[in-house]
Formats: structure tokens, C-alpha cells, sequence
């Protein structure tokens, strides 16, 4: 059965999709280029920006609106447990990016990467958990009042962090997330948000990956 794009999954691809190319990046990068380390620390620490407001928005509305319309609290439960773990995960990583970004040593590099993939493993588990069993439970109730309630409020974000995550999301882009994107949302938004209000991103992070 083919899988149906959510915006969630769309998400879910943009962080694969980051944590990818800094272990890649990682393993490539050359003894002593401080800047590189310094580039992938920004890029990680900008993944982990993404994907911690991602996840607050799910503990903050979401999950409360699921328990209200009678989706297992246990399952809820394990959702919330497994982003407890990620952030912690993710905080490991940071502090192991911040050590090879000050020293830019090759030593520092692949301890990063080693925190980095176990990470991913971390947060695969969760994003797989979530696509599997928690999508389905929300699908029936996204035509609801109370869902477009949810959407409402996490679409309410300051411009600076919408233009982010937009340009954020729409970096290396598959063709497939783009066209789901597109009939989501009007690519003159998308374009204006990313490229006024997410400018800092193309200075800062995308630099890192061409």
C-alpha cells in the first residue's frame, strides 16, 4: 500500500534528510577545518531548532486534542516519552558539535558523527513510531473543528520563525515533498516566507551543503 504524504512526513523527510548529510559531512570533513566544523555546527544546531519547536507544537496541541477526541493515552504516552529521549539525544550531539566546531579536530569530527548517528537511530524510531501508529489515529479527525483548531494555532508562528522553517524545508527538497507542498500551500507564500522573512537561513546554514 503506498504510504499518504502529510505534512508531518514532509517534515520528517527535511530532518532524514539533515542528519544524512551532517554524517556525511562529518565523516568527510578534514583534520583541522575549523570553519567546516563551525558550518556543521550551525547546520546542526539549526536541525535541532526545527526539530525541537516541531515537537513542542505536537506535545502542546496535538497531543492534547487526541486525548480529547479518545486516542489511547498510552500511545500518547510513548510519543511524548520518545521525544523526552530525542531531546536528550539531540543535547548530546550538541555538546559533541560544539567540542569538534572549537577544535576542529578529526578525533572531534568522529566522535561527533558516532553521537550524531546514534541519534538518528533515536530519532528514527520516533519518527517511524509516529507515521505508523499516531498518523492513523489522527487521520479520522483531521476534517474536524477541532483539528483545524490545532492547525490554526501551530500555523500562528512570528515571521522570522515561519520564513525559517520554510527555507529550512524547502532546502534539497524532493520532487515529491515539493509537489505535496505546493498543493499545501501557495508557492508565492512559501517563496516570500523563505526567501524575506527565512533569509538568515541562506546565509547562514544552506551555504553549508553546496
Amino acid at each position: 500500500m503506498t504510504e499518504q504524504m502529510t505534512m508531518n512526513r514532509v517534515i520528517h523527510s527535511a530532518v532524514r534528510r539533515d542528519l544524512d548529510r551532517l554524517a556525511d559531512a562529518l565523516i568527510r570533513m578534514q583534520d583541522g577545518d575549523r570553519p567546516r566544523a563551525q558550518a556543521l555546527d550551525r547546520a546542526y544546531r539549526n536541525l535541532q531548532t526545527e526539530l525541537t519547536h516541531h515537537h513542542e507544537g505536537e506535545d502542546t496541541h496535538i497531543w492534547p486534542m487526541l486525548a480529547s477526541v479518545g486516542v489511547d493515552r498510552g500511545l500518547l504516552d510513548a510519543m511524548e516519552s520518545e521525544h523526552s529521549a530525542m531531546a536528550g539525544a539531540l543535547a548530546e550531539t550538541a555538546t559533541a558539535m560544539s567540542t569538534v566546531a572549537a577544535t576542529g579536530a578529526g578525533t572531534d569530527a568522529a566522535a561527533a558523527r558516532d553521537s550524531l548517528l546514534r541519534t538518528r537511530d533515536v530519532v528514527e524510531r520516533h519518527l517511524r513510531h509516529e507515521e505508523t501508529e499516531l498518523e492513523p489515529q489522527l487521520a479520522p479527525h483531521t476534517e474536524t473543528p477541532e483539528w483545524h483548531a490545532v492547525e490554526k494555532k501551530l500555523r500562528s508562528q512570528p515571521l522570522p520563525v515561519a520564513g525559517r522553517f520554510f527555507a529550512w524545508l524547502t532546502d534539497g527538497m524532493t520532487e515529491e515533498n515539493r509537489a505535496f507542498l505546493k498543493r499545501t500551500v501557495p508557492s508565492p507564500v512559501v517563496t516570500v516566507m523563505s526567501r524575506v522573512f527565512g533569509r538568515r537561513y541562506y546565509k547562514d546554514v544552506a551555504p553549508t551543503w553546496r
